[in-house]
C-alpha cells in the first residue's frame, strides 16, 4: 500500500474512495462540484481531519474552475459562499476551516490579478495543500517511529492512517515508519464504535502493510493495559488547542486516562494544520453531535429497540496532562505545551528536540 491515497484530483474532479464500503468493497465516488465534496464529508464517505481539509480545498478548486464571474467581487462572493458551506459540514476538525481559510486568504491577497490567473493560482494551491500533508505525514512518521521500541505493542484508536490523510498517515504513519525500520511491533486496534473505523479501516490498512495486529473492542483496552500487553498508545487528532488539549474520535479520552493510570506513554500524532491557537483549551472545542441512528444501527440493521433514544458525540477531549508528547512534522513536542507549541509554530524559535 505504498503511496496510497484515498483521493485523486483528476480533470478538475475529485475521485474519492468510499470509506463507508471498506473493507468489503472498493468503490469510487466522483465529485464534480463542491456540493458533492460537502456531501461526502458530511456523510463520512471520506473522513479524517487532514483529509477533509484537503477535500475542501479541492472542492473550492472546483468552484473556482466553474465560476463564470468576470470581476473579482462576484468571484470572491461565490468562493466565500462555497467555503462557508464546506466548513459547516463538520465542526470539530479544524483542518477543514484551516484549508478553506488558506484558500480564501490567498484569493484576497491576489485580488489584483486577472481572474484567469487567480483561478490558476487557487487550483494550484489545493494541490499544494495535498502535497504538504503527504510530506508532513512522512516527517511525523520519521520522528514518531523513534518513540517506538523493538517488540512494542502499540494501541491505536479510530483510523489515523493513509485513509484519513493525503497518504501514509499520522498515528499509523508512526506505526508504518517503525515497521519500515524493521522493528518487530504488534498493533492493537480499537474497533471504534459506532462507525467501526478501527475494525473496517485501520485493520484493513494493517493487513495491506502486513503489520501484525489484533482487533479488540473498545472496552478491552483497559484489560490489556492492566496485564502488560500494551506498551504505548498512538492516536491522531482533529483539533489541538493552545494548551495541548486534544479533540479526537470519541473514546480517545478513555484510552488516555487508562494509559495514564497504567504508566503507558500516550502520544498524539498530528500536523500543524490541526493546531488551533485561537482556542485556549479543550473546553472551547465544538463537539459534533451526530445522528442517534448511527448508534442504534450497524450496517443499516437495528441493534436496539425502536423507541430507545441514543446520544452520539463524535469526539471527546483529552486534557494535555494525559498526553506524553505531540508528534508533529517539526518533531516531538512535550509539556509545557502552551509554551512549546507556540515556540515551534508561532515564534519558530526552535525545532522540537527529540
Amino acid at each position: 500500500m505504498k503511496e496510497f491515497s484515498p483521493v485523486e484530483w483528476k480533470n478538475n474532479q475529485l475521485i474519492v474512495l468510499d470509506q463507508l464500503l471498506l473493507p468489503f468493497q472498493q468503490k469510487e465516488i466522483i465529485c464534480r462540484t463542491y456540493k458533492d465534496v460537502a456531501a461526502c464529508i458530511k456523510d463520512m464517505n471520506l473522513r479524517g481531519a487532514p483529509l477533509i481539509g484537503i477535500a475542501a480545498a479541492f472542492g473550492l478548486a472546483m468552484e473556482v474552475k466553474r465560476s463564470k464571474a468576470a470581476k473579482y467581487d462576484k468571484f470572491s462572493r461565490e468562493i466565500i459562499k462555497a467555503g462557508e458551506e464546506l466548513i459547516n459540514t463538520r465542526p470539530t476538525a479544524v483542518n477543514l476551516k484551516w484549508a478553506v481559510d488558506r484558500m480564501i486568504k490567498l484569493m484576497e491577497q491576489n485580488r489584483e490579478r486577472r481572474i484567469p490567473s487567480l483561478k490558476d493560482l487557487l487550483i494550484a494551491e489545493a494541490s499544494r495543500i495535498y502535497k504538504e500533508d503527504l510530506d508532513n505525514n512522512k516527517l511525523i512518521g520519521k520522528y514518531g517511529s523513534e518513540l517506538i521500541r523493538e517488540k512494542d505493542t502499540v494501541l491505536t484508536h479510530c483510523n489515523a492512517g493513509a485513509l484519513a490523510t493525503a497518504g501514509y498517515g499520522t498515528a499509523l504513519g508512526v506505526i508504518r515508519a517503525a515497521h519500515e525500520k524493521k522493528k518487530k511491533i504488534t498493533v492493537f486496534v480499537d474497533e471504534t464504535r459506532p462507525y467501526l473505523q478501527g475494525a473496517r479501516l485501520t485493520a484493513w490498512e494493517m493487513e495491506q502493510e502486513k503489520i501484525p495486529h489484533f482487533l479488540i473492542t473498545d472496552n478491552m483496552a483497559g484489560y490489556f493495559m492492566s496485564i502488560g500487553k500494551i506498551n504505548v498508545v498512538v492516536v491522531g487528532a482533529d483539533r489541538i488547542t493552545a494548551n495541548g488539549d486534544v479533540a479526537n474520535k470519541i473514546g480517545t479520552y478513555s484510552a488516555a486516562v487508562l494509559a495514564y493510570t497504567n504508566n503507558i506513554p500516550f502520544y498524539v500524532a498530528a500536523p500543524s494544520s490541526t493546531i488551533d491557537f485561537s482556542l485556549k483549551n479543550g473546553s472551547q472545542i465544538p463537539i459534533e453531535m451526530r445522528s442517534e441512528d448511527e448508534v442504534k444501527k450497524i450496517f443499516g440493521r437495528d441493534i436496539a429497540p425502536k423507541k430507545t433514544k441514543a446520544l452520539h458525540p463524535a469526539f471527546d477531549v483529552t486534557p494535555s496532562k494525559y498526553i506524553t508528547a505531540i508528534i508533529t512534522e517539526k518533531g516531538v513536542i512535550r509539556a509545557p505545551y502552551e509554551q512549546n507549541l507556540e515556540k515551534v509554530f508561532l515564534n519558530k524559535e526552535v525545532v522540537a528536540d527529540l
